[in-house]
């Protein structure tokens, strides 16, 4: 596989945020670009990304190629990226991921690919009554808010009105989101629907909103959470996120 972007934050930016979940992933190259779909190690969240042969200036790959890395140490590589930088990424026949960064010089490294079992990841269908598509900004900033108070996070979905909340022993917080000019509530019922989840995987994956300006929340009653951030042509990362449910 050979593949070269002229715009490498949005591969180095993923690789950031996918590393705050899981550190060790295996990449499959197709024709139609990469992808990956992995488990955090406590198998409470989901990553699926992709970055469509359409960001890339270059792409080349034969058939289908898995590519198993430690994410730790691309990141590293990654981060000597400067944004004006053209990245080529190459696998070699030393079982190598070679990685080029050309500006003003061309530098060079190599990281080993891992061997992992393999064990392919599936994306379960899931299915949601209730969408949310938001800026980015304001669904990022409402996690903040909660997480001044609370470890958890409760989304109460209905037709008109997203209202996310957190109760810490002392102190509580309520954010009311509803439909605007940027904001869109979608559901197939008049139904209220209520799920609570960890703010800590919260607070990771609401760093997606580095790569697109828009958000979709997908949600049911006690159910898992899916977040979704998309770049036309460009990528598309999104997480699944298990429900806390309470044992009272």
């Amino acid at each position: 596989m050979k593949a070269v972007l002229a715009e490498p934050r949005y591969f180095k930016d993923s690789i950031t945020i996918i590393s705050e979940l899981v550190s060790e992933v295996k990449f499959k190259a197709t024709t139609d670009g990469l992808e990956l779909v992995a488990m955090d190690p406590a198998n409470v969240a989901m990553v699926v990304f992709k970055l469509l042969s359409s960001c890339f200036t270059q792409y080349q790959v034969q058939g289908e190629e898995e590519i198993a890395i430690n994410l730790n140490n691309l990141k590293q590589i990654l981060r000597r990226a400067s944004g004006d930088d053209v990245l080529a990424l190459e696998t070699t026949d030393d079982n190598k991921l070679k990685i080029q960064l050309k500006g003003a010089t061309v530098r060079s490294f190599s990281i080993p690919l891992l061997e992992m079992e393999d064990k392919e990841q599936k994306v379960p269908e899931l299915n949601f009554p209730i969408v949310v598509e938001t800026t980015s900004d304001v669904f990022a900033e409402s996690i903040e808010d909660v997480s001044v108070v609370a470890e958890s996070v409760t989304f109460l979905g209905e037709k008109n009105l997203l209202a996310v909340k957190a109760e810490g022993d002392l102190s509580k917080a309520f954010i009311e989101i509803k439909p605007d000019e940027t904001t869109v509530i979608k559901t197939l019922s008049a139904d209220k629907f209520k799920a609570k989840y960890s703010l800590e995987y919260l607070k990771k994956m609401v760093q997606g909103g580095k790569l697109a300006d828009r958000v979709s929340l997908h949600f049911n009653t006690d159910y898992p959470l899916k977040l979704e951030y998309k770049v036309v042509d460009r990528l598309m990362l999104s997480f699944i996120l298990a429900p806390r449910v309470d044992n009272d």
